[in-house]
C-alpha cells in the first residue's frame, strides 16, 4: 500500500477517481480543500481523507477494504498535517451511521442531524465555548439572538438590533468570529460594540468556531458559488447547533434575522432556521431597512466606498463606521475584493 497527496485542482483524472470514491461512500465531492491524501493498492485509490483549514472531511474507504484499519491510519496523517500547521484543535463531519468509529479515535459530539454529525476534538473545545459566553448571561427571561458578520456594522444592521431591544429584556448580538471578509475580526466586534453602546440591554459576544464558520457553515462565505444541496444540509447543521445547544445556555427565546433578497444562501440559512426552531425558538424576520431609495446592505456599503460615493455612505451607516471607513479608504485605499 502507498500513501500520496492528491493534487486534485491539478491532476483531472485523480479528481474522479477521488469522486467516485466520496460517491461510493455517499459523500459529497466538496472542492473546498487544503490538503488531502489517498491511499493506493497499486494504481487504485482505495482510502482517501482531505482537510479544510481545521475541518477534517471528505474521509472515506473502499468498502473492499474496510477490514484493514484505514481509518485510523487515513485520521493519523490526516493529524499530522494539522499539527505540524499549527493545529491543536480540529472538527469533523461525518454520517450518524458511523459515529462510534470517530468517537473510539477521540472525537466529541457536538451535534447531530439526520444528515450529519458535527465532531470536535482538541482544545479549546465547545464547552469552554458555552462557559465563556454563560459569563455575560443576564438574569433576564425574555432574550433574543442576532447573528451577524456585520462587513462593516451598518444602520440596517442598528435597526435590526433596536427592533429586537424593543421587544426584549436581553438581546444577544453575536459577531462571526471567522476572519474571511474585508473588515477583520476585531474591527467588526468593535464596530458593532461602538454602533449600539447606547442600547443598554444588548449583550455583544463573539461566534468563534459554532455559529456561522468554516466549521458549521462554510457555504455562507461562497454565497453564490456554494451549491445548494451542500448549504442546506450545513445551514441546518448551524441552525440545529444554536437552537440545541447554545440558546438554552442563554435562555434565548427567539431569533431576529432580516429579509434576504440579495443572497440565496443566506436565504436558504433563513428557511432553515424556521424549520428547524418549531416551537422552540422564535424566528423573527423583519423587513430590510432601506436608505437613499434601496437597501442597506453591507455589500451595498462597500460598493459606494469603492466609488467613493461618501455622501451616500453617512446615509447606510452609523458614525462610528463611517470614521473607519475613511480611515480604512486612507490607508488601505479602496481597491478591494469581497
Amino acid at each position: 500500500m502507498e500513501i500520496k497527496r492528491l493534487w486534485l485542482n491539478r491532476d483531472p483524472d485523480m479528481y474522479a477517481k477521488w469522486a467516485e470514491l466520496l460517491g461510493r461512500a455517499y459523500l459529497v465531492a466538496d472542492d473546498q480543500v487544503d490538503f488531502s491524501i489517498g491511499f493506493f493498492d497499486g494504481e487504485k485509490l482505495i482510502a482517501t481523507g482531505a482537510i479544510f483549514q481545521n475541518i477534517l472531511k471528505c474521509i472515506a474507504i473502499d468498502p473492499k477494504y474496510q477490514n484493514e484499519n484505514l481509518l485510523t491510519q487515513v485520521i493519523q496523517k490526516l493529524r499530522e498535517q494539522l499539527q505540524e500547521v499549527g493545529y491543536t484543535h480540529y472538527f469533523l463531519y461525518t454520517k450518524p451511521s458511523v459515529k462510534y468509529l470517530f468517537k473510539s479515535l477521540g472525537f466529541s459530539e457536538i451535534i447531530a442531524t439526520e444528515e450529519l454529525i458535527f465532531m470536535e476534538q482538541g482544545f479549546p473545545d465547545f464547552n469552554d465555548y458555552l462557559n465563556e459566553i454563560k459569563q455575560f448571561k443576564q438574569s433576564t427571561h425574555e432574550n433574543a439572538g442576532i447573528v451577524m458578520n456585520a462587513n462593516p456594522f451598518t444602520n440596517g444592521h442598528l435597526y435590526l438590533i433596536t427592533e429586537a431591544a424593543k421587544k426584549n429584556e436581553t438581546v444577544y448580538v453575536f459577531v462571526v468570529s471567522e476572519d474571511r471578509s474585508l473588515f477583520d475580526t476585531a474591527t467588526r466586534f468593535r464596530l458593532v460594540v461602538e454602533g449600539v453602546k447606547e442600547l443598554k440591554n444588548v449583550v455583544v459576544l463573539p461566534t468563534r468556531e459554532y455559529i456561522v464558520s468554516s466549521a458549521t457553515f462554510p457555504s455562507y462565505f461562497l454565497k453564490d458559488q456554494a451549491k445548494a444541496s451542500v448549504a442546506k444540509v450545513q445551514a441546518k447543521l448551524d441552525a440545529a447547533l444554536f437552537k440545541n445547544r447554545i440558546a438554552p445556555i442563554l435562555e434565548i427565546t427567539s431569533r431576529f434575522v432580516g429579509e434576504e433578497p440579495f443572497s440565496p444562501v443566506t436565504e436558504m440559512y433563513n428557511q432553515a432556521m424556521k424549520d428547524s426552531f418549531l416551537d422552540n425558538l422564535d424566528l423573527v424576520i423583519l423587513p430590510r431597512k432601506q436608505a437613499a431609495g434601496e437597501v442597506i446592505s453591507a455589500s451595498r456599503v462597500r460598493s459606494l466606498l469603492v466609488k467613493k460615493d461618501e455622501q451616500t455612505l453617512k446615509k447606510l451607516v452609523p458614525e462610528t463606521t463611517f470614521k473607519e471607513l475613511m480611515k480604512y479608504k486612507k490607508i488601505r485605499g479602496v481597491h478591494f475584493g469581497n
